[in-house]
């Protein structure tokens, strides 16, 4: 599947797939040692379940029952085993408070852990995935891999797997300490187990199926609120007020009807299994009754009682097994969306030689990595989009160290493309492209992208001060380093005019800087890591003229003895380029310097004195 492709509706299945459960599973393997406690916890908590009720039995069998005679004819009642009623009452329920303790310890422990295991392992993964997943996949369907659906499968495998060792550790000791006691009404009581068996998964198949409608009508619902807030201004300027609120009030009402037969499900469901115990305990009173009248089987009170207690007591792991067994399947889609994740392909990685040599992402062996000077050269490459046609084909472009070149272009011409390809956030799909005359395939990821430097269009600035968002650039630089590179830059005056300067919050993607001052510490942080290679891409076209000004001069230093890539949009800012890329549907129809493709008349003096018009007569629109 397409990550481009990838939509809730595509994670729908039915039917549990244990080769998915399979793979989730395998995130428990580190937390062995607490699942084997938490069954030994719930093993001990089920026989105290069943153990307990049977203090009652003592109590009716061998301290009521016969001291009814003796009370009836005026005697003194015999309360010698009071004592030991009393210490096994407190004894079992300090067993079960310390197993309910130990279980809800267990538990936890194991959703925290395991949640804690699929996100990072998820998020790992995202760091070594190419610049194209992110260009195809939705943040929103990234962010609830690693929220809601990590949460969710946390949740069932921790809480669900105790509950239902919990429940089978039940049924099985329920069904064996009948069978001691009594075989006859042992087999009464387990009469009504396949019924209740057989009303829960009905019921739970079909409340699963309405809850399933309900979640793809709320998922239309927020959709729905996130495009009439986010798009609250072309609603009002297309005046479509009302058939936004027809639209939302058709979905609410689904949601209330889809509501509604739910709950009646729900609320048929549970009346439904009390009415076929209640069939159950009359059966045991029916059976049992006779025998505790039979002189022969003279069968106990206090056993008859139990048997009932045990009737109600089959209820609840028959109806928690089959709530987890729903809960499963309901989670069936969270797991095939987040295997899907974590096993996303690679489609961009090092080699195992080259991985052996220069170490991973995450495990740089620096002392391999060799000097670069700068020299990049695309030797026959052609290249094509997973979705689309070709964009280069049989491109060749050959740069020497320090060279300054711009691309230039109408949109779709493939300027993005050629300085993706450069940064290897894409690989070619034939030919080559070398760095210092070697196939930039035979160095690492690592090598290459920390001799880079790449400036967007929008910058993206991280929580945080100014000062740390500079020194992303170069993590171990000293306060001096990061304020002589924001100084280099044209970026120090404005900053200290901050009431905190370089401690001055930046806020969530540089919220609280203009998009002239974001650019300027980008610049910043740039010229800080020192680059061999560096790309700009439309660095000043979101900024006034006053601020392109400043702006310019920094792009002036930061291109000093750099290799360096510039795709513009005002042509004013590429006229000192060493060499101007004309390209057209991923080829270049015209290359030279300004000053010669100004004297040549061809497509690019079109380009420039159109838009040098422009701004003459609309200087207001810079």
């Amino acid at each position: 599947m397409n990550d481009h492709l990838r939509d809730e509706e595509h994670f729908s299945s039915r039917k549990i797939d244990w080769q998915v459960w399979k793979k989730i599973f395998s995130f428990m393997k580190p937390l062995k040692k607490f699942i084997i406690l938490g069954l030994l916890t719930v093993a001990l908590l089920a026989t105290a379940d069943v153990i307990y009720p049977y203090i009652t039995k003592f109590a009716i069998d061998d301290i009521i029952k016969p001291n009814i005679p003796i009370v009836e004819a005026g005697g003194q009642a015999d309360f010698s085993k009071l004592n030991v009623l009393i210490i096994l009452f407190v004894g079992f329920m300090l067993l079960q408070a310390f197993s309910v303790y130990l279980f809800i310890l267990f538990a936890g422990k194991i959703q925290t852990e395991l949640a804690f295991n699929i996100r990072k392992k998820a998020f790992h993964h995202l760091q070594q995935l190419p610049f194209s997943y992110y260009d195809r996949t939705r943040v929103g369907w990234i962010m609830a891999r690693m929220t809601s659906d990590s949460r969710n499968l946390s949740e069932i495998l921790s809480w669900g797997f105790i509950d239902l060792a919990w429940g089978l550790f039940l049924i099985i000791i329920l069904t064996g300490f009948m069978f001691v006691i009594n075989f006859k009404l042992a087999l009464t009581v387990l009469a009504v187990v396949p019924v209740l068996v057989l009303i829960s998964i009905f019921f739970r198949k079909y409340i699963l199926k309405a809850y399933r409608s309900i979640r793809k009508v709320n998922s239309k619902i927020t959709g729905a609120f996130n495009e009439g807030i986010t798009g609250a201004v072309t609603t009002k300027t297309l005046v479509l007020e009302k058939e936004n609120f027809d639209e939302f009030d058709g979905l609410t009402l689904d949601m209330r009807q889809q509501s509604i037969k739910a709950h009646m499900l729900q609320g048929l469901y549970f009346p439904s299994m009390l009415f076929i115990i209640s069939i159950g305990v009359s059966l045991v009173y029916l059976v049992g009754g006779r025998m505790v009248l039979d002189p022969i089987v003279a069968l106990e009170i206090g056993t008859l009682y139990l048997f009932t207690n045990y009737v109600w007591q089959f209820f609840e792991p028959v109806n928690n097994v089959a709530n987890i067994y729903a809960s499963f399947q309901q989670a069936q889609a969270s797991a095939e969306r987040i295997v899907s994740l974590i096993e996303t392909e690679l489609e961009i990685k090092d080699s195992d030689e080259v991985i052996e040599k220069y170490g991973t992402l995450f495990d740089y062996k620096i002392e391999n990595f060799e000097k670069i000077r700068g020299d990049v050269e695309f030797k026959n490459v052609d290249f094509k989009y997973n979705v689309g046609e070709k964009v280069l084909s049989n491109f060749n472009l050959s740069v020497k160290e320090g060279q300054t070149i711009a691309l230039v272009g109408h949109t779709g011409a493939g300027k993005t493309t050629i300085i993706n390809l450069i940064s290897r956030f894409y690989e070619p799909t034939s030919g080559q492209i070398l760095i210092d005359g070697k196939d930039y395939k035979e160095r690492s990821l690592g090598w290459l992208h920390s001799n880079l430097g790449y400036v967007l269009q929008t910058p993206h600035l991280f929580s945080g001060s100014v000062m740390e968002n500079i020194r992303y650039g170069k993590l171990d630089a000293s306060d001096e380093e990061v304020i002589n590179a924001a100084k280099a830059v044209e970026a120090h005056e404005f900053i200290m005019k901050f009431e905190k300067g370089y401690d001055t919050e930046c806020g969530e993607g540089g919220s609280r800087l203009s998009v002239g001052q974001k650019q300027l510490v980008s610049f910043a942080r740039a010229i800080l890591s020192d680059p061999k290679i560096l790309i700009l891409d439309e660095a000043t076209s979101s900024v006034d003229t006053e601020t392109e000004q400043a702006i310019q001069i920094a792009i002036n230093k930061l291109l000093e003895g750099r290799t360096s890539f510039i795709v513009a949009h005002r042509l004013s800012t590429i006229v000192q380029s060493d060499r101007i890329l004309v390209l057209e549907n991923g080829q270049v129809i015209e290359e030279g310097s300004h000053q010669a493709l100004i004297d040549a008349k061809g497509y690019y003096y079109k380009l420039y004195t159109n838009q040098y018009s422009e701004d003459m007569l609309n200087p207001q629109q810079k």
